[in-house]
């Protein structure tokens, strides 16, 4: 497991403890996990954003610290979200399948979803020969429309 990782699971543990708030000194961690500040920061900048569903603030200094903040949504607004503001017109491969494990990590999904929906928007399922901006089009059109299925089930069972 790479560091990053590890440090990654550690806070989220520390969040797990029906925690939505966590206070962290960049230094001590770093020196827990013998690295630099600077990948604490890097472990914050692209695992704990408002993406993965967290807000981080920080104040620098003698006394600093890190605040981790999760944010809870229910899932229908997680994916209204989604749908609105985060796929938009074109999505890349990677962030894809990160929205995806995202989606089963936050529960808006289950798993099995999340898996279908990362192999539909695979590079393996576009491997045609055509420009990867126009992938990237479909890779996003392919999720919307996965997205919009999936809250249209919702709203039928709860209605």
């Amino acid at each position: 497991m790479r560091l990053s990782d590890t440090i990654e699971h550690f806070i989220k543990a520390m969040l797990q403890e029906d925690q939505m708030e966590v206070e962290l000194k960049r230094n001590e961690l770093a020196e827990y996990f013998h690295c630099a500040p600077s990948q604490i920061n890097y472990v914050l900048a692209t695992r704990f954003t408002p993406d993965h569903g967290y807000m981080t603030s920080s104040q620098r200094g003698g006394g600093g610290y890190i605040r981790i903040v999760r944010v809870r949504q229910s899932s229908g607004e997680h994916l209204s979200y989604l749908l609105r503001e985060r796929i938009g017109e074109s999505l890349d491969a990677q962030t894809a399948q990160v929205l995806c494990a995202q989606l089963a990590e936050r529960k808006v999904v289950t798993l099995a979803q999340a898996r279908t929906m990362a192999a539909a928007v695979s590079p393996q399922a576009l491997s045609v020969p055509v420009p990867e901006a126009v992938k990237d089009v479909l890779r996003a059109k392919i999720l919307k429309n996965m997205l919009l299925t999936i809250m249209q089930q919702r709203q039928e069972e709860e209605g």
